[in-house]
C-alpha cells in the first residue's frame, strides 16, 4: 500500500511541476494566467489563462519519457470535449461575458535534466 502511495504522489508531484513548466512558459510568451487547477463540479482546468483578448483553456500533460508515447499524445479528442464542458461551466459560474476562447495543449517532456515543452495552439 505504501508503494502506491509513493506512486500516486509522485505523479502529482510531477503533474504539478509540468502546470508550473506550463505556466513559466506561458508568461514568459505575453500569456496572463487567471487561475491553475480550476475547479468546476465536473472536473478540472489545469490552466485558464488570457492571450491579448483570447480567454484560453490549456490542457498539460507531463512525461518523464516517451515510453507511453508523447505527452500530448494523451490529449485526445475525448478528454478536449471534456475540457470544453469544463470550460463552459466554468464561464457560467465566473459570468465571463461573450469572449473569444481557444483551447490549447501543452506537452512537458522532462528527459536528463532538461524540460521540453510543446504548445499545441487551438487543439481540435
Amino acid at each position: 500500500m505504501v508503494h502506491h502511495f509513493w506512486v500516486n504522489s509522485n505523479r502529482i508531484w510531477l503533474g504539478r511541476y509540468g502546470e508550473e513548466r506550463a505556466c513559466d512558459y506561458l508568461s514568459q510568451n505575453g500569456y496572463q494566467i487567471l487561475e491553475r487547477n480550476a475547479r468546476t463540479r465536473h472536473g478540472e482546468i489545469d490552466i485558464v489563462a488570457k492571450d491579448g483578448g483570447t480567454l484560453v483553456f490549456v490542457e498539460v500533460k507531463t512525461r518523464t519519457s516517451q515510453l507511453a508515447g508523447h505527452p500530448l499524445a494523451a490529449v485526445t479528442a475525448q478528454k478536449m470535449a471534456k475540457i470544453r464542458r469544463l470550460a463552459a461551466a466554468w464561464c457560467s459560474v465566473k459570468q465571463v461575458p461573450n469572449t473569444q476562447v481557444r483551447f490549447d495543449a501543452i506537452g512537458v517532456l522532462l528527459v536528463g535534466g532538461r524540460v521540453n515543452i510543446e504548445h499545441l495552439i487551438q487543439v481540435g
